[in-house]
């Protein structure tokens, strides 16, 4: 059988592909609620069970003697069609606990999450062991398939649809992983996410030497990206990150690693709210910039990260200014509050674009507790370095009353200018859907989000090299598309 030649190298490069899902599920822990956890792990399940249905359909029936043996192929995924089902029925439980604010334990949900991971390694690892008794030595690749009518249980449910996947996922076939790959990319660019992510997922599990697995990979985690609701750009920051894990040295890895910051940046709100994911986009972009520092796309991560340092800046701004006018105001406590806040957006974000209130306020706060020196040295900057600032005015005032020099504005910075003001229908409606305006590529990294059938992809690339893409076929700005189609010559 043409499966058993598979190199072992391949096998170990698989099983542990498996074993490292579970951890990357755990990393997502602080950046989701439980109860988007818990959905994760319902999608997860469905996926599995849709695989393992079509993969049972296909399965060659065992001989007499090995019925009634449990490690024959077919009782092997079958136990685990059961599993999944015992499984997603716990999932589903807690996760009704969850939705109606029933008391749980948040140990439960970190338990089933580490259970479905382990569970989601061991079905793949059986697909690779059982696809001998699934493999077909002659290739059928290029030949129409007969696509069989599935028939209604019992005659009355079910029924009117056909086997078409159950027959492309199942059987092994020499060549099959290109076939898999090109149905896979065509249900992605009409938004059938699932199908496409399975069958790109059939390449993964059951052709470990395809050169297409790599890619295969990727195209799951931009598939996510792709899908954009929250729980599917969470999968898609594990999934890049996975991927990254596997193939640092890849050069797509700097558009990966990019990626991996905006699968969080979509997740970020306005300032006053969760900034878990804010944080985390933070340190991916930085990461990016220092480990490769030559990338192209270094003019666009640092963009990025000017705007996500910008909402982070703001939320302590939010803060700092609260205690601020209950000390200054108010005359109440939050003096010291005020200042680790202001201090803080000093010391992280330097190229915040509301600095010189912060420096202000910063400055009036020291004036309180009569740190003269300490607040001229932070009216001095102000007067400085934003000289277009509506603080400067107020700031000299203070430094003349205090008898501080006053400083010439720094020629460098006379173009600084403030931020412009949002309009009251823009300020509103950010405020409504709780929008922050950022800058971020919908597109995924190999296939865009709206599909131009006119375009020619970084994917249409791999499937024409047969699995891969060479640097010098990667555009050097951030985008998708490599150039227009060709029209055919008459």
């Amino acid at each position: 059988m043409f499966f058993q030649k598979k190199s072992l190298i391949a096998v170990l490069a698989m099983i542990l592909l498996a074993l490292a899902v579970p951890s990357f599920a755990q990393g997502n822990r602080s950046s989701s609620s439980p109860l988007q956890r818990l959905e994760i792990m319902r999608q997860k399940l469905d996926a599995i069970r849709k695989s393992l249905d079509s993969t049972i359909s296909v399965t060659k029936k065992e001989s007499d003697e090995d019925k009634d043996s449990l490690d024959s192929p077919l009782n092997r995924l079958k136990s685990l069609d059961k599993e999944a089902g015992n499984l997603k029925s716990e999932v589903n439980n807690l996760w009704g606990k969850v939705d109606r604010a029933e008391q749980y334990e948040v140990s439960d949900v970190d338990s089933l999450e580490e259970r479905v991971s382990e569970f989601q390694a061991r079905v793949d690892r059986t697909f690779l062991e059982t696809a001998e008794s699934r493999a077909n030595p002659v290739s059928d690749v290029g030949k129409p398939r007969e696509i069989k009518k599935k028939k209604k249980f019992l005659g009355i449910f079910g029924g009117g649809g056909n086997d078409e996947y159950d027959e492309l996922i199942g059987n092994v076939v020499p060549g099959r992983d290109r076939e898999l790959f090109i149905e896979a990319t065509r249900n992605i660019r009409k938004n059938r996410y699932d199908v496409g992510r399975l069958l790109f997922q059939t390449i993964i599990t059951t052709y470990p030497d395809s050169p297409y697995l790599p890619m295969a990979k990727l195209a799951v985690a931009d598939s996510f990206y792709l899908e954009g609701s929250t729980s599917a750009l969470i999968q898609a920051s594990a999934a890049y990150q996975d991927w990254l894990t596997f193939f640092p040295t890849h050069p797509l890895a700097d558009r990966v690693l990019l990626k991996i910051a905006e699968s969080q940046m979509r997740r970020i709100g306005l300032p006053d709210r969760e900034i878990t994911p804010a944080k985390i986009a933070e340190q991916r972009l930085k990461a990016m910039l220092q480990q490769y520092p030559n990338s192209p796309l270094r003019s666009e991560a640092e963009a990025r990260l000017k705007e996500v340092q910008d909402n982070l800046g703001l939320h302590n701004l939010y803060i700092a200014n609260y205690y601020y006018k209950q000390s200054v105001d108010y005359k109440k406590g939050g003096l010291k509050g005020a200042q680790s806040r202001y201090n803080e957006i000093l010391e992280k974000y330097p190229e915040f674009s509301f600095m010189d209130e912060a420096l202000y306020k910063l400055a009036v706060t020291y004036l309180i507790e009569e740190e003269t020196d300490q607040a001229a040295r932070f009216f001095q900057r102000l007067v400085r370095d934003y000289p277009n600032s509506e603080w400067v005015a107020k700031s000299k005032e203070q430094l003349e009353l205090i008898g501080a020099t006053v400083p010439e504005p720094n020629p460098e910075r006379m173009k600084v200018m403030p931020p412009e003001d949002v309009s009251f229908f823009q300020n509103f409606k950010n405020e409504l859907f709780g929008i922050y305006p950022l800058t971020i590529d919908k597109d995924g990294v190999l296939m865009t989000d709206d599909f131009d059938k006119t375009k020619f992809e970084l994917i249409d690339q791999i499937i024409e090299n047969q699995g891969d893409i060479s640097e010098s076929q990667i555009p050097k700005s951030l985008t998708t598309v490599i150039s227009a189609k060709q029209e055919p010559q008459q």
